[in-house]
Order: structure tokens, then sequence, then C-alpha cells
């Protein structure tokens, strides 16, 4: 008697079962289904994109070996996610599925239609599925750049025109904007939104001059409803290039259409950007992205595993929380090794596994960090420099005074991990833009300064006992 798909997928997972760890099993295999059985074609579905490639890269051989030696036949195996349009379409194991396309930070393949296809112009390129707000977590480093996106999706060039973010590697800027870019069509189909990378314009007006296509580079890009541009900082000291953007960027602002920029940091801080783009794109509203704090980071490692049907514990969130403060990108890339460090030396991940796969310099991270208050750090500070805790909180400038202060900040936020607004006030009230650059400005000298850095390691090691 011929065996149905289920009853051959239902064999293949229980003898699956018997060989890999319980928690891999739960993650990665209780949740797939059988699809159809034709040709010794199995179709099995999994939850997620994520996880379909990630079954195919590390369990398919073993699978397709089970569900050959179960049937006694030769047994193609192939795992698909069935998305919203109810298309089945990822590769078969062992086709060639194309492993130099681009992925993005949790390993999942972005969607790429092209803009012909999707009813939009050329210079658009295609959204990332994932990057929508209900997948954004908010906290209190990105509520601000949250909620003008918000505003501005909602209510595109009647608020916020231009809305310019800024901030570090890996916070969730691109995320934002793709967010921004999905509500636009998902509210006013018949809008055009061309998302482009400030190194993609580059090269198409680049190539549209060489091959003398330049008023239609300009009246392709002059069209559109919305433009949503990254990483502007590229196009410093390019002036060709800040030339081309200039008029686009008036053409379109007179027009009334919505512009997004982000950038790693303000306009006024970008080299070599002329004056008069720094003045358009402070015309409406500048806004950071900050790195997110200890709770905010937990909700996104939860956010992460919920997502990607991933089973981890609280107190394996809260470790690799804490032993992860740069970026949005580093969570993930931690929760990723954790992953691949369960599935190969079939572990299940706990917090012991967390700290071997984290490496050894992350140990004792669950110990209290906030092991003295902030006020302590700023009044040892100021007692080791030799002035008093009322000059730090002055608005004292010299340098007897800004070097302690700049250390005091340092050590509060690398230490205590307090939001940048809270130490400002700490120290007179100063923005939280003052704190970033004190905290970075301590980093480069600590690094140009053996002296100095001795003596801020010392400190360090007094308070937290390091």
């Amino acid at each position: 008697m011929e065996l149905t798909a289920s009853e051959v997928w239902t064999r293949i997972r229980a003898s699956a079962q018997s060989v890999l760890p319980e928690q891999t099993y739960r993650t990665w295999l209780a949740s797939t289904e059988a699809v159809s059985l034709s040709d010794d074609t199995l179709v099995v579905s999994a939850p997620t994109k994520f996880a379909v490639e990630w079954v195919e890269d590390k369990y398919g051989q073993l699978l397709r070996d089970i569900g050959e030696r179960e049937l006694g036949r030769s047994l193609l195996l192939r795992f698909e996610h069935q998305g919203a349009d109810g298309r089945l379409d990822f590769p078969e194991i062992g086709e060639d599925a194309g492993p130099d396309a681009p992925m993005d930070v949790m390993g999942a393949p972005p969607t790429t239609p092209t803009a012909r296809e999707a009813g939009r112009p050329e210079a658009a390129t295609a959204l990332n599925e994932r990057y929508t707000f209900d997948r954004y977590v908010i906290g209190g480093n990105n509520e601000l750049a949250s909620a003008a996106c918000q505003r501005v999706a909602s209510t595109p060039a009647a608020a916020y025109n231009p809305l310019f973010i800024w901030g570090g590697t890996g916070l969730g800027k691109t995320h934002l904007m793709h967010a921004v870019g999905h509500a636009i069509l998902q509210t006013f189909p018949g809008r055009e939104v061309a998302y482009v990378p400030s190194e993609q314009f580059t090269n198409e007006m680049i190539a549209a001059i060489q091959g003398g296509r330049t008023a239609e580079f300009r009246a392709r890009y002059r069209r559109i409803d919305v433009l949503l541009v990254d990483d502007v900082h590229f196009i410093g000291n390019k002036e060709g290039t800040q030339e081309e953007f200039f008029h686009t960027f008036n053409a379109l602002y007179d027009a009334h259409k919505q512009i997004v920029i982000t950038s790693d940091r303000p306009p006024q801080d970008i080299p070599g950007l002329q004056e008069r783009l720094v003045s358009r794109f402070e015309w409406g509203l500048v806004t950071d992205i900050q790195p997110p704090d200890l709770e905010t980071r937990s909700a996104i490692l939860r956010k992460k595993a919920e997502e990607d049907g991933i089973q981890i514990g609280d107190d394996v969130i809260e470790y690799v929380a804490r032993n992860r403060r740069t970026s949005v990108r580093q969570l993930e890339g931690a929760l990723i090794k954790l992953l691949a460090f369960s599935s190969l030396t079939r572990r299940e991940i706990s917090l012991e596994m967390a700290s071997d796969a984290l490496g050894p310099e992350q140990s004792n991270v669950l110990e209290p960090i906030m092991v003295v208050s902030p006020e302590q750090v700023r009044s040892r500070t100021a007692e080791v420099w030799g002035v008093s805790v009322e000059a730090l909180m002055s608005k004292r400038r010299n340098r007897t005074v800004t070097i302690p202060r700049q250390v005091a900040m340092y050590l509060i936020k690398t230490n205590l991990d307090l939001p940048y607004s809270d130490i400002g006030g700490l120290f007179g009230g100063r923005d939280h833009s003052t704190v970033i650059h004190s905290v970075n400005k301590v980093e480069a000298d600590m690094a140009a300064d053996t002296i100095f850095r001795s003596r801020v390691r010392q400190l360090q090691e007094e308070l937290f006992q390091r």
C-alpha cells in the first residue's frame, strides 16, 4: 500500500527525533508539515523562510538519508515556505539556490521583484519584506525616529519633509526606511516608492552620463512620490553626485514629494557635504537612533526568537542582551551563532552553552552590573581628577573639567548602560548628543594615549571590580 506524504514525513521525523537533540527537533522540525508526495519528491512546509534555509542547510542530507532508508528507494526532499500569496517557491535540496544571493541579517533572502513587476519605476529597489513596522521593536533609543516614520507613512510630504535619520551601523535605520515604504504602498497603492542606497544612485548617474542617458536618469528619479535614500554619507566629497542629488532633491521637494534619508552621522558632520545640502537636509526633522538599552535588547531577542520559531529561555535572552550592546545586528548575529553552535554540537540552548558559544570573554555577565550608582561614578571620577562634582555639572568647558566629565560619562555608559539622555541629566542637563560625543572622545583618546587609557582602566577596575 502506497504511503501518503503525511505518513512518510511522520516516519522521517520520528527517526530524526531519535538522533537529534530534543531542542533542535522542537525548534526546527516539530512545526513542519508534509504538503505532497509525487514522483519520489516529498514537499514539506516550514513556518518561516529562515527555517526553510536553515533546515535545508543543516539537516537536509540527514533527512533525505532517513527517508530513503524508510522507503527503500531514492527520495528527493524539498522544504518550502508558503508566503502570503499562497505560493511555494523555494529550491530543492541539492538544487543551486544561488549561494551568493544577498541575505538579510537573520539569514533570509530579501524579496527582489523587479521594479516593472512591482508596477514602480525602474529606479525602485525592492523593499525587504521583513522590514515592517510590526516587526520593529520600539525603545527609548528609537522612539522619536519610529514615531516620525509612522507619521510620514500616514501623511507623506505633509510633515517632516525631508526626514533625516542618523545613527550607527546596525541600529535599525534601514528597517525603518523600508517600513515607511511598505506602509505607504499599503495605504496609497498608486504611489511610486523608490528605495536607493546612495552608492547605487552614484553608480546609476555615472552609467547614465557614460551612456548619454542623463535626461532619462533625471526623469526617472524626479517623477517618483517617495524617495528613500540610504547611507547618504557616502556622497560626501563626490561633487558630481551631490550636484545631481541637489537638483533631484529640489525637484521632489517643490513637487511636495516625500524624502527620507539615512546616514551614520548628522548632516553637519558628514565630511565633504556641500553646505546647501546640509541646509536642505535640516529643513525637515533630523532625528537619531541610539544603541538599545538592556530592556530593548531583550525585547528584540524575544521577538526574533518568536518570529523564527526558536525556543530560548529568559536566562539566555538576558545573557545575550547583556553581552551584545552595540547594535541590533550584533544581537541577531549572537542568536544565529547560538543556533549554529547548538546544531553542530547537538546541545540544548542553555546558559552554559551560551557561555561556551559566545566566548570566555563573556563570562560572569549575569553578575549585577550596577554595583555602584551613577552618582558614585561621577563623584569618584571628580575626586581622581581633582575637581568638584559641581564643576562636572557646570557649564565650564576648560580641559581641567571636560576631561573628567567625559570620562565619567564614558564609565557610566559602558558599565551601567544608562540611556544617553539620563547620563546627560547627571551633568547639568546636557543633551544626548553631547554624551555620545564624550563617549566617542574618550574611546579615541584611550586608543591613542596609553597613559590615559591606563588611568581610565584603573578607575574602572576600582569602581566595578573587573
